[in-house]
């Protein structure tokens, strides 16, 4: 039966009947580990296998090796000298598992060549034989088990089936502190968080630094791999040593644990969280003495589940003047110079190069793999080229360590991994999410995202499952939700290139209505957070002037947000970027009615900007002038006075103090229009804080 599927092209389908068929052979024993069909002791150059004891030793040094490799280990071993084809190799090495990447046994050929020294020295004991497979060639010697032989030192290791620790990890102690003492008081936690921050390598770490509550009986399962949620429960099975011809696997497997204490790391849970989630809870309420460690981008939502919240890397804040020592203590800056001069770069941190160092951690919110993705890049590019890389767009392409699993190779795989799990609507709605910039509100998103497709009522249902999947990041401040997309998934919904019409006009429009009724109050408010908040609305307002006046933009909107946004400029001394924009917005006035109430403003931004960066020149009195007589035209009373006042400054740094006085009496004309109960008038020209009060006599 075996034989006529090998002429099949590799499939998930062929992987699953290799699989089969390995048990029938006795290649792979459902009630065994790959391998274990060999009798004894194997040895070949200075290392010295036993398949029972799971142990590699070299010159009697026991050697750290993962589970996997190991597995591969033994396979090739038990055939010697001959050629084992791929899919072989992967049916004895992930019994049960579909859609198991090339990749994923190329990662562990590799990690097995290094552990065995393969190539260093003239040493050689695996070669690949293209298009055919891989192929054990050094020579193997057995000798058999003795009846009285005493247990091999570390026997209670036979119980770790954990990968290999990192040489050093990286800014996680404290973390690692709280999920160990979460783990161990509540038996049940996911450890949550985006693509790429680093889940799997704290899990693995947490459980290494547990072995001794759990006398080493801890078992790691990678479910990536799989597609079928149904092999979840069997997976865990094989993995446990325990045969899987069952009517029902999650009784045996139930069965089996009921009374043993034994930590369980269930890892990429996301894409199989129904099947994830009911085995997980029958675990928990039926086996006492089990814990279960498990990493997803979204949580179980089960009994006993408790949710960790892993979250980026700490970056240094934005601070004036900031010094290398202060920033060699964040994680992010150590993670990035450690790989960077992993990969053959010579950075030395120092005041001159920091602010481009944190600059680049910071573009990439503290990720883990972004950060090391990035600092590989150095040696290639230098330090000043890859940040300019980024702020250009960042490279979603940049490949990192060949040995990576296929889904973090780069981090579009990463996402490509996340998005694949959206539901169509979430997709629709993460892809409109992308309009903003920085942090936003679910007030913006009912307003900017929904149209004839995408209704409003649908759309806390949506951002509650970006949320939970971690696609969207949330800050509370007061009682206000604040919403952001990392820049790394902001940066790959930008290169979907689907055209969502209409979203960048009302994302403009919106930021209109916002300046508008903000006023320019919050520029001075008391609350860092507060005011963060409002400079991300600014970041909003950038991009949508610039889409406004770009190739497909909408001009007159951006000619309205302009006159809406100076105001703003002014408040906070933004005078070069307010003049930038107005001098643009001006250049497009026959997209509005002649003096315009915008125009009004644009102009009087205008020649206040010139006067504050340019002297007092021609073109900002042209500017001020004509301002002040739209004002006039428009019978404005209000804002005649405030020019007034502009004009008044304007003579008066001039030296024209006749001319300043002239504009003086005529404030007073015009304020007994405007007078409050009090009987005088207050007018504001905010320039940064400068403040000019005009009072009647």
């Amino acid at each position: 039966m075996c034989s006529c599927f090998d002429a099949l092209r590799p499939s998930p389908c062929k992987t699953a009947v290799h699989s089969l068929c390995g048990s029938l052979k006795g290649t792979y024993s459902a009630m065994a580990e790959p391998g274990e069909q060999v009798k004894g002791t194997l040895s070949f150059g200075p290392f010295t296998v036993s398949p029972h004891e799971r142990l590699l030793t070299r010159d009697g040094i026991v050697q750290p090796l993962g589970t996997r490799a190991f597995d591969l280990l033994i396979a090739l071993l038990s055939r010697p000298n001959e050629a084992i084809s791929k899919w072989d190799l992967i049916a004895q090495v992930w019994p049960g598992a579909v859609n198991v990447e090339e990749a994923n046994l190329r990662f562990h050929v590799a990690a097995l060549r290094k552990a065995l020294g393969d190539g260093r020295n003239g040493a050689r004991y695996i070669t690949t034989l293209s298009g055919r497979g891989y192929s054990f060639v050094a020579a193997v010697s057995q000798a058999s088990v003795q009846a009285n032989t005493e247990p091999a030192p570390r026997m209670k290791s036979s119980l770790v089936k954990l990968p290999n620790l990192l040489q050093r990890m990286i800014g996680r102690a404290d973390t690692i502190a709280a999920l160990s003492e979460m783990l161990l008081a509540s038996r049940f936690v996911t450890i949550v968080g985006p693509g790429g921050v680093g889940k799997t390598v704290v899990a693995v770490t947490t459980a290494h630094g547990l072995l001794e509550q759990f006398a080493g009986a801890s078992h790691f399962v990678d479910l990536a791999a799989l597609s079928d949620p149904d092999l979840v429960v069997t997976s865990l099975l094989l993995i446990l040593g325990l045969p899987d011809q069952t009517d029902n696997p999650l009784q045996a497997l139930i069965e089996y644990l009921k009374d043993k204490k034994i930590l369980l790391v269930l890892d990429n849970c996301e894409h199989v969280i129904p099947a994830v989630a009911t085995m997980a809870a029958s675990i928990f309420r039926s086996a006492p003495e089990t814990f279960i460690l498990a990493t997803s981008r979204e949580a179980l939502r089960v009994e006993g589940e408790h949710v960790f919240k892993l979250g980026p890397l700490a970056v240094p804040p934005e601070l004036p003047e900031l010094t290398a020592d202060a920033a060699r203590a964040y994680p992010a800056i150590q993670l990035f110079l450690e790989r960077a001069t992993a990969s053959g770069a010579h950075i030395e941190l120092n005041d001159s190069n920091v602010e481009t160092v944190v600059g680049i951690c910071r573009k990439l919110d503290g990720m883990a793999l972004a950060i090391e993705l990035a600092a590989g890049k150095v040696e290639a590019y230098g330090l000043h080229q890859t940040a300019a890389l980024l702020n250009e767009r960042l490279s979603l392409l940049w490949r990192g360590q060949r040995t990576a699993a296929p889904r973090q190779e780069t981090l579009r795989a990463t996402l490509d991994w996340s998005y694949g799990l959206l539901s169509d609507l979430e997709r629709v709605v993460l892809r409109r999410l992308g309009v903003f910039v920085g942090h936003f509100t679910i007030d913006a998103v009912l307003e900017v995202v929904p149209d004839k497709c995408v209704e409003r009522s649908v759309l806390f249902d949506a951002i509650d499952g970006l949320v939970a999947k971690s696609m969207v990041a949330t800050r509370p401040i007061g009682a206000m939700m604040r919403y952001r997309l990392l820049e790394t998934t902001r940066a790959y919904l930008l290169e979907v290139e689907i055209e969502e019409v209409g979203l960048a006009a009302r994302h403009a429009a919106y930021y209109r209505r916002w300046l508008e009724q903000a006023g320019t109050k919050w520029a001075m408010l008391p609350s860092a957070d507060e005011r963060a908040i409002h400079f991300s609305a600014l970041h909003n307002v950038r991009a949508a002037l610039e889409w406004c006046f770009g190739v497909n933009g909408d001009v007159r909107v951006g000619v309205e947000l302009v006159a809406a946004a100076a105001p703003i400029f002014l408040a906070m001394s933004l005078l070069t970027e307010c003049r930038r924009w107005s001098e643009r917005a001006l250049q497009s006035l026959d997209h509005l009615p002649p003096n315009s109430v915008e125009e009004m403003h644009i102009q009087a931004a205008l020649g206040l900007t010139l006067m504050f960066t340019l002297g007092s020149s021609e073109a900002a009195r042209a500017a001020l002038t004509k301002s002040l007589h739209i004002a006039e035209e428009r019978r404005d009373d209000l804002n005649q006075l405030q020019l007034i006042g502009r004009m008044h400054i304007f003579h008066e740094r001039m030296g024209q103090f006749d001319a300043a006085l002239k504009h003086a009496r005529r404030s007073v004309v015009v304020s007994k229009a405007i007078r409050d109960p009090h009987g005088h008038c207050t007018v504001s020209f905010p320039v940064g804080r400068f403040v000019a009060s005009c009072w009647r006599p």
